[in-house]
């Protein structure tokens, strides 16, 4: 069986990361799989958790009385789930569902925040790779919003 580090070095959040720093997230890290239809998290649910998607995809999710689970956004290999862990407190205000077979390398936030706290370095690369993430969801989202609202 293949050992998470090399998983972890080649997804695009770990990529060129420095080993010391990520025998530290492997050190947090385990493999989960999910099967199509099955929650990864759900809104209101305390965030224990953040997903480096490895194999599949995952359907982010937010709930509208009218019209029921609205689909905001798909995500696949390559791409991480669960940002707001860094703000507390830690509850997902989505949720997000496998469309098919999904695995995942899941991370858990207190030992990450640990790890953070102990090593600042590691926190600033952490955070700095967050930044970039959350710009990217940012064009991501107006791009979105411009296509639903257009004229």
């Amino acid at each position: 069986m293949e050992t998470m580090e090399p998983i972890l070095a080649a997804h695009p959040f770990c990529k060129g990361l420095d080993s010391r720093y990520l025998k530290l997230i492997v050190e947090c890290a385990s493999r989960e799989t999910f099967t199509p239809g099955q929650f990864l998290c759900q809104d209101n649910q305390e965030a224990r958790k953040f997903y480096v998607i490895h194999h599949g995809r995952v359907a982010v999710e937010i709930y509208r009385p009218r019209r029921g689970a609205v689909t905001i956004q798909t995500l696949g290999e390559g791409e991480v789930l669960g940002w707001l862990w860094f703000d507390q407190p830690y509850h997902w205000h989505l949720d997000a569902r496998a469309l098919d077979l999904t695995r995942v390398i899941s991370l858990e936030v207190q030992c990450l925040m640990d790890r953070c706290n102990h090593d600042h370095d590691f926190g600033y690369e952490l955070m700095r790779r967050y930044a970039h993430h959350l710009a990217v969801q940012f064009r991501v989202t107006k791009v979105q919003l411009a296509d639903f609202y257009g004229d």
